[in-house]
């Protein structure tokens, strides 16, 4: 038998039992908290529109706060049905516009809105009960100014971030924290600026349906296009798409910073091109732009632009091409018909640093000493039967002048 003696109390009497207990509290594991999950955190958070995560420090909420005030009118203190109420329109006809323009879906309790937002959806309202706009064309209007100040403004956040970060050797992190304390000082510089713009890009928009439509429409006719004024593709365009060379395997093999800049280089040396031709960037849907000119003469110009500059760009791989002459219809920014069509499909079909068109874009051409219409071998495309493409190559002159 051991002779040592255990110093743990027994546990049959009142003291032993106290001391026992003492020591389980001793050593029991300590009970904390549970760590907060931050997706969880930031989930909930962007259920309620508008919501500061509850982590965020004092200095940042404090900014953001202000910065709200600025940008939306004030305080938010109106629930969306006393918004409709006070336009005079009901909730449904209120909440169309509003989705329309990009607001989240909101319940009937939440403070949402200030007095800025009321003059607003008052003056869409107004228009439509004046006759001026039927609500159809309002929502389309709302529409197309959610949609494009939603993605400039996120472009113009990405491109402030991405400078401080090469520029001011910040992390992401640090730069978008950096960037509340400058806002306040950019935001009535961007305001003019978008203003600006807009005004100058209606003008050449006005310049463009009084100056050059019956100009293109000649051209149409000429190329042995159907002239009917009762078609459903009223306009007549030059549809030109630019595609990068294995820009999927190449983007496999760079970084996320490598690959930012090619992207950027190739949209903003695209956008440059298009702009000097005097066509009209449609979209950019990464590695391929799609662009409108309203002759066939300045969209085969741009074409060739496009693939003699990137041709010669060491940063940016080449470019397959197309342009096509014919009929489209353009909503929401973007355009839609056979002709659009047509040269996707040539794209698809062109060597690299080739730009292909169609046979009556290249009847349209033939009599241009500055284009050379080569005849390709009859293809079968998809949608269209067999086709006799022309690869577009320079003539007579210089073309292009990007500096």
């Amino acid at each position: 038998m051991s002779t040592e003696h255990s110093t743990t109390p027994r546990a049959d009497t009142p003291q032993s039992a106290s001391v026992a207990a003492h020591q389980a509290r001793e050593h029991a594991p300590v009970e904390t908290a549970p760590e907060a999950d931050p997706i969880l955190e930031l989930a909930q958070a962007m259920e309620k529109p508008l919501q500061v995560p509850a982590h965020t420090p004092d200095d940042i909420r404090d900014t953001v706060a202000a910065l709200e005030r600025r940008l939306i009118g004030g305080q938010r203190e109106l629930r969306r049905r006393e918004v409709a109420a006070d336009a005079g329109i009901s909730l449904h006809s209120a909440r169309k516009l509003w989705r329309a323009i990009g607001f989240p879906e909101l319940s009937d309790d939440e403070v949402f809105f200030t007095k800025r937002d009321e003059e607003a959806l008052a003056t869409m309202v107004g228009l439509v009960r004046e006759g001026q706009l039927t609500e159809e064309t309002a929502i389309s209007l709302m529409r197309s100014v959610g949609q494009m100040t939603d993605r400039m403004v996120v472009w113009q956040i990405e491109a402030l971030v991405e400078d401080m970060i090469a520029n001011q050797n910040m992390s992401d992190r640090q730069a978008r924290r950096q960037l509340f304390n400058m806002l306040p000082d950019l935001i009535p510089q961007i305001e003019d600026l978008l203003l600006y713009s807009w005004r100058r890009q209606l003008n050449s928009a006005v310049h463009r349906m009084a100056l050059r439509a019956e100009a293109g429409v000649a051209a149409y006719k000429q190329g042995g296009g159907d002239d009917d004024g009762d078609t459903p593709l009223p306009l007549a365009r030059a549809v030109g798409f630019a595609d990068m060379v294995s820009y999927t395997s190449l983007s496999r093999r760079m970084n996320e910073r490598t690959l930012a800049k090619m992207v950027q280089r190739f949209e903003s040396k695209s956008a440059e091109i298009i702009s000097v031709g005097g066509g009209r960037l449609v979209k950019t849907i990464g590695d391929e732009v799609l662009y409108v000119a309203e002759t066939p003469q300045a969209g085969a110009r741009i074409a060739l632009a496009l693939s003699q500059e990137f041709e010669a760009d060491e940063m940016l791989p080449q470019t397959r091409g197309a342009v096509v002459w014919g009929r489209i219809l353009s909503r929401l920014g973007d355009i839609y018909g056979p002709t659009v069509n047509m040269a996707a499909r040539l794209t698809s079909l062109a060597q690299p640093g080739m730009v292909l068109t169609d046979a009556l874009t290249a009847n349209t051409l033939k009599n241009d000493p500055r284009f050379v219409l080569t005849a390709q071998e009859i293809t079968a495309v998809r949608g269209f039967g067999e086709i006799q493409p022309f690869e577009l190559s320079h003539g007579e002159g210089t073309g292009l002048v990007v500096d």
